[in-house]
């Protein structure tokens, strides 16, 4: 299940960059970790925060008739997808010792992306230079940050670890720009921050609970 959601997750992800752009997506990835705080929570303050990310979600997408629906739904499956991942590293992580669950689960994401790759290679869409952009993106931005998770997981609190990813959105927003040249409008900053403030505002609540009881 855990290979199955790594898949998924990237393919979500990747497609969803395509169509509406990395911060965007991303930030809407992001949701996914969010959902999993507040669904352990409870009382009005884990309820404002979910009111104020669904609000900031609102600001970031502003539907309308140009809106890329079909982007919007991916960026939401890979957020499905990092919930799930959030979930069963966790249950996996108390039964497999060491890297054995990233480890297995990373090849068992490869095998269902091998037909994909075939197909693409067979019509000239993946080879030479192109082949090897996404062996560095598999190994930069999958058996890395699976294995730091898993690692960093091991030294700090889970608290401390959800308010310190809380900046990704904003990194990602600013890598578009910098690097995509994909210029986000107001709306979509004020999005942005609306997100990682309710998702900072859930963890930090949780937090305090935790060394108060």
């Amino acid at each position: 299940m855990l290979g199955v959601v790594f898949a998924v997750m990237n393919i979500g992800l990747y497609s969803a960059i395509e169509r509406i752009g990395l911060g965007l997506a991303v930030t809407l990835e992001f949701l996914g970790p969010l959902a999993v705080g507040l669904a352990g929570a409870r009382g009005r303050l884990e309820l404002m925060c979910a009111v104020l990310a669904g609000v900031g979600v609102y600001v970031l997408i502003l539907p309308g008739p140009s809106t890329d629906y079909l982007g919007i739904a991916l960026g939401m499956l890979a957020a499905a997808c990092w919930a799930a991942y959030i979930l069963l590293n966790r249950l996996l992580g108390t039964r497999l010792p060491g890297l054995q669950a990233p480890a297995a689960a990373t090849s068992v994401s490869a095998l269902i992306y091998l037909p994909v790759a075939a197909v693409m290679m067979f019509n000239g869409q993946l080879g030479g230079v192109g082949l090897l952009y996404a062996a560095a993106a598999g190994l930069l931005s999958s058996v890395v940050p699976y294995v730091a998770d898993l690692l960093a997981l091991r030294r700090v609190s889970a608290p401390f670890f959800g308010v310190f990813m809380s900046v990704n959105p904003v990194l990602a927003a600013l890598s578009g720009l910098l690097f995509l040249g994909q210029i986000p409008q107001l709306h979509e900053w004020v999005g942005i921050v609306i997100v990682v403030a309710a998702n900072g505002w859930v963890t930090l609540a949780a937090a305090r609970r935790m060394r108060l009881a």
